[in-house]
């Protein structure tokens, strides 16, 4: 598979993800294999009025490269015009955002809000092609609610836009992340099509990613949810579908490890107060199911230090 002239490789890519795939967590998952990350998603307006936090969004790293990019908005010319501000950050890829469900993007006719006016989002794909020279990737669902919607159909329309590559995740906006993910759907975007087609949706374990691929004849993988507190996730997928080789979870005691190292990062990048904040709720997915992990697991919401965290991912560790 190839993204415009660059080819990825390995199995899957790590999804954009709001609020957890920030620099330390993407970082962390191409050190575990994943073969490309995307940025958080940065508002397209924000980005044209110049404001800060949207532009600390696209910040990249070069341990997390390659990384796109993912802008969100309905204007095709601020949409175009974020795009060759984002050049600054030199991402890989710029990845527009059609799924996110969320009402406060979907109310001003952004994210999966563009599923109900291909021409829109297709004159938006054709700016911001025409804006920069790198690949213009969609990441959609695939429906905005239970009418009738024909995902292969837009799928054609980005395509002919001048889209390099589709993420599909196979869920509506309506479904948001609840019900099972449909393959089948994507299955039918990916022979609509001749770009690449990657597939989104319950990638959990190697199993679902063998799943995913036999069931969609998709070119790719990207795994959101699944890789919260698992980042090696990346790396048993690549040894599952590479090699047939099923590794085992990693113990309390080196989940620990990886969870001090994602702190390290967190911290590093944005300062030790905010940085342990943010941690938070990485620590509880990390700890998720481990014996010991429930009686500490309230401490982590209080927590305001790097010593205090390490201090309670001993007691885990021990514990196990």
């Amino acid at each position: 598979m190839k993204i415009g002239t660059w080819e990825p490789k390995g199995f899957c890519a790590l999804a954009p993800m709001a609020g957890a795939a920030d620099r330390a967590f993407r970082e962390l998952c191409v050190s575990y294999g994943a073969s490309f990350c995307v940025s958080e998603m940065v508002s397209a307006k924000g980005i044209v009025m110049g404001d800060r936090k949207s532009d600390s969004l696209m910040e990249i790293g070069e341990d997390e490269r390659p990384c796109a990019v993912q802008l969100f908005g309905s204007e095709p010319a601020a949409m175009a015009q974020a795009a060759v501000t984002a050049l600054r950050h030199k991402p890989d890829f710029i990845d527009i955002n059609m799924g996110c469900p969320a009402p406060k993007v979907t109310k001003t006719g952004a994210g999966s809000a563009l599923l109900k006016d291909p021409v829109l989002a297709a004159k938006i794909v054709r700016a911001v092609k025409d804006a920069v020279p790198l690949p213009v990737t969609v990441k959609m669902r695939v429906g905005w609610d239970a009418s009738p919607f024909d995902p292969a159909g837009f799928a054609q329309a980005m395509e002919a836009a001048g889209a390099d590559m589709i993420t599909v995740h196979g869920r509506t906006r309506l479904q948001m992340y609840a019900p099972p993910v449909d393959r089948s759907a994507i299955a039918a975007v990916k022979r609509a099509v001749r770009l690449p087609v990657i597939g989104n949706g319950d990638i959990d374990s190697p199993e679902a990613a063998r799943l995913m691929l036999e069931e969609t004849g998709c070119d790719f993988l990207m795994i959101g949810r699944g890789a919260l507190g698992r980042p090696w996730l990346f790396r048993a997928v690549n040894a599952y579908l590479g090699e047939g080789i099923m590794l085992p979870e990693p113990d309390g005691e080196e989940k620990m490890r990886v969870l001090m190292r994602h702190a390290e990062l967190i911290c590093r990048y944005r300062g030790e107060r905010i940085g342990i904040t943010e941690l938070r709720k990485h620590a509880l997915w990390y700890t998720k199911g481990m014996r010991g992990g429930a009686r500490l697991r309230s401490r982590f919401s209080t927590m305001k230090s790097l010593s205090e965290l390490r201090e309670l991912a001993e007691e885990i560790a021990a514990g196990c």
